[in-house]
């Protein structure tokens, strides 16, 4: 078997770290320099030849320096000719732009994805995709894992007896029902309309909240807007209390100070996919770095990736392993 070799831009050296402890390899070292002209460069410091190279880096700002990281970290592992090249990308931050919704607009999703494979990338390995058609925008294999069986586990251990998922829009309502069958609670969702990137409006929540605990359930928190606004309309439904769930918790403008103080919420859950806040403490974060090493150890051996989700998400399960969920 060829060796694996791990390593890490600057982006989340903390989640390499765990993810190597996993694998029981050592996180190999990268020298990153910026020179006075504020182009970048990228040296691996451990031997690449003939070796399967994992290159771990989540588009997290100041995103456009991490996405050059990473590409100059590909260049590199190519030229030193590695047998295969796989960045895992735990967080895909283009992943929102996937659509033309406007008059001459980019697509950056796409874009990004095509940078990767010019660059050098034999397949990608990521997590929570904001929209499943942006795995379309490969043109190599993508490995595209799930958290919400973490974050399930998270919940499993309290009572749920008066609890009901509910996901802020129509688009995240999918994900909110596999979350709730593992959770066996009723789902209910938000009529959400994008005003601006740090703004939306929610009409109306679908499903009963009255009386409720809710456990909201999304993929990414930015600013915190929408999740704010939902709970304004929770509220006005009656319901009693709110769980906040996501897989990427970005965190950033006042979305801290407007999370951790609103009366409605009890809780903020997010995994390590990104950093967390240094100034939130009672944030509760679940790790996903298992996941991503036993994917890494899974592909390296010729295994499959995807029977890992057995019973936790048909989307990302082979077809056999839904059955039990009917």
């Amino acid at each position: 078997m060829r060796e694996i070799v791990v390593f890490s831009g600057s982006a989340h050296p903390a989640l390499a770290d765990r993810i190597c402890g996993h694998l029981g390899v050592p996180r190999s070292r990268v020298d990153i320099q910026r020179f006075s002209n504020d182009c970048l460069q990228a040296q691996l410091l451990a031997n690449c030849r003939q070796r399967d190279v994992y290159l771990i880096q989540p588009l997290v700002p100041p995103t456009q320096d991490n996405l050059m990281e990473l590409l100059l970290m590909i260049d590199a592992a190519r030229g030193a000719s590695a047998a295969q090249i796989t960045p895992v990308i735990p967080y895909f931050a283009y992943a929102r732009s996937d659509k033309k919704d406007a008059s001459r607009i980019s697509i950056g999703g796409r874009l990004v994805a095509d940078m990767l494979a010019t660059a050098g990338a034999d397949r990608v390995i990521t997590m929570a995709l904001h929209a499943p058609q942006v795995h379309g925008f490969f043109s190599t294999p993508v490995d595209h894992l799930t958290a919400i069986g973490v974050l399930a586990e998270h919940f499993r251990v309290q009572d749920l007896s008066n609890a009901v998922v509910v996901s802020p829009d129509f688009g995240n309502a999918k994900t909110a029902t596999q979350f709730a069958r593992l959770l066996g609670l009723p789902v209910a969702a938000g009529s959400k309309k994008r005003l601006a990137d740090d703004k939306v409006v929610i009409d109306t929540i679908v499903g009963d909240v009255a009386g409720k605990r809710a456990i909201v359930l999304d993929d990414e928190i930015a600013t915190g807007g929408s999740v704010i606004e939902l709970m304004d309309r929770l509220a006005e439904q009656g319901c009693t209390s709110a769980d906040v769930a996501c897989t990427h918790g970005l965190f950033v403008g006042r979305a801290v100070e407007r999370l951790s103080t609103h009366p409605l919420i009890r809780e903020v859950v997010t995994t390590d996919t990104v950093p967390p806040p240094t100034d939130w403490p009672q944030l509760q974060v679940m790790s996903v770095s298992s996941l991503f090493a036993q994917a890494i150890a899974r592909i390296h051996d010729g295994e499959s990736v995807s029977s890992l989700f057995n019973g936790v998400d048909p989307s990302h399960a082979p077809p056999e392993a839904t059955l039990p969920l009917g």
